[in-house]
């Protein structure tokens, strides 16, 4: 074992990890990818401080507070959102948040009116989120999400380590269900982004964001009315971002 960062045995890697840590608790997985990874290539998580997004870090606070969360500033979020992301990482003692924004003049070409979810969802994910966040993990080995396979059905059958081109993308909240994130809230007074009081169970920018009812599919509330059900931060098109992001880095 010993994959760095920039190695091409990523996929061996995970393999060997998932088969280590099949029934690992999360503390456990993220203690060994801290051991792992922190020294050896870097190690960041990625955040929306959004509804669900306490526990793991609140687990990685545990672990290494210096620990760099990187968080999307779409410029779309709602205004809560922002402010429970201060808050949440001064609750927690987080000294290395990181906010990462899209390309001015991406945005300045593409959505120069700030309405480009209306006529192209997948696009206005692109430019707002994929790309910042190939530009945010390029530096690092591998990085924490907090995903798990009860979210949708693009996740439920979502390993705890995957292989992302060259890097390690960990979920070790992957098989986490309601009553375990709830339960875990409750036991460790953790607090809550404001807007779920409101019915937002899953949170992403205004525009493309709204409540619903109890019981129902908290993703409901995501690009409702539309087939789209993922922004592509954890689909191919990161893979594909980093590829380009890599390309570009080489030619200069």
């Amino acid at each position: 074992m010993g994959a760095t960062h920039g190695l091409p045995d990523a996929k061996e890697l995970a393999t060997e990890l998932n088969a280590r840590h099949e029934t690992s608790s999360a503390e456990t997985i993220i203690g060994a990818a801290h051991e792992l990874f922190r020294n050896g290539g870097g190690l960041a998580a990625v955040s929306s401080f959004g509804a669900d997004s306490a526990v793991l870090l609140h687990l990685i606070a545990t672990v290494d507070p210096d620990l760099p969360v990187l968080f999307l500033d779409t410029g779309q979020h709602f205004g809560e959102t922002l402010e429970y992301r201060d808050r949440l990482a001064a609750d927690l003692g987080l000294t290395n948040v990181i906010s990462i924004s899209p390309l001015p003049d991406v945005l300045a070409e593409a959505d120069p009116e700030g309405r480009l979810h209306q006529s192209d969802p997948d696009r206005c994910c692109a430019i707002r989120k994929v790309e910042p966040l190939a530009r945010a993990v390029e530096p690092y080995a591998a990085w924490l999400t907090g995903r798990k396979r009860h979210q949708a059905a693009t996740r439920a059958a979502m390993p705890v380590f995957e292989a992302v081109g060259t890097r390690i993308r960990i979920n070790p909240l992957a098989r986490w269900t309601t009553a375990d994130q709830a339960e875990y809230m409750r036991r460790h007074n953790l607090r809550e982004n404001p807007l779920v009081a409101f019915g937002y169970f899953s949170i992403g920018c205004f525009p493309c964001t709204q409540p619903v009812q109890p019981g129902d599919d908290p993703r409901w509330g995501r690009w409702a009315g539309k087939a789209k059900t993922e922004c592509g931060i954890h689909l191919s098109g990161l893979e594909n971002a980093l590829s380009s992001s890599a390309s570009r880095i080489h030619q200069q």
